[in-house]
């Protein structure tokens, strides 16, 4: 089976921090660009952050841009999304999401390129 399972999600006040988790199970990590989305309540789902492959080449959404970070351990088959100076805002289910990619420096924020998607996990951002 292939799987993502994502953690780290919960309450948390403005300013605050949480790290994301997305950690996969049934195939290796290597070969895949990764993708972070998140989806609020009567929007719809947006990027938020990928990282590719190789962890060479990242992109952010501005609205995170400078506050959160993505980064990977292909060791641990794991990939990380570090939320820094959190928001009301950023309050939604987000996804960890992994693209069968080619070559090692791709990156997209395209939800559509997506293969395989985790079950998501929920950040609330509240006082």
């Amino acid at each position: 089976q292939l799987q993502l399972v994502e953690s780290g999600g919960g309450l948390v006040q403005p300013g605050g921090s949480l790290r994301l988790s997305c950690a996969a199970s049934g195939f290796t990590l290597d070969y895949y660009a990764i993708g972070w989305f998140r989806q609020a309540p009567g929007k719809e789902r947006e990027g938020v952050s990928c990282i590719s492959s190789d962890g060479t080449s990242t992109d952010y959404a501005d609205s995170v841009k400078g506050r959160f970070t993505i980064s990977r351990d292909n060791a641990k088959n794991t990939v990380y999304l570090q939320m820094n100076s959190l928001k009301v805002e950023d309050t939604a289910v987000y996804y960890c999401a992994a693209m069968a990619a080619w070559p090692p420096i791709a990156v997209s924020m395209n939800r559509g390129e997506y293969h395989y998607w985790g079950q998501g996990t929920q950040v609330t951002v509240s006082s």
